[in-house]
């Protein structure tokens, strides 16, 4: 069990790495609950907030790095455990 969650934790971290690579930006868009039209001409769409996320040049490698070391440590885990 303790293999499956470091593999799958680690993998995870590999694709967000690679993820970070491939975007400058990330922009969010948050739904708000529409207001009520004041008119029946207005039909003009209503923009919700954003919050915009930028990785920092560092991230990318990190989280790749650290993707791969904790999947390498879970390969390991059967022999510590069964030597034990």
């Amino acid at each position: 069990m303790w293999r499956s969650l470091f593999l799958a934790l680690g993998f995870f971290l590999m694709v967000l790495g690679v993820e970070c690579l491939g975007v400058e930006r990330v922009n969010l868009k948050v739904r708000d609950a529409a207001p009520a039209p004041v008119s029946p001409f207005d039909l003009e769409a209503k923009e919700g907030s954003q919050t915009q996320i930028v990785p920092p040049p560092w991230a990318p490698w990190s989280l790749l790095a650290t993707g791969a070391v904790v999947c390498l440590y879970s390969f390991t885990i059967p022999r510590r455990v069964a030597g034990n």
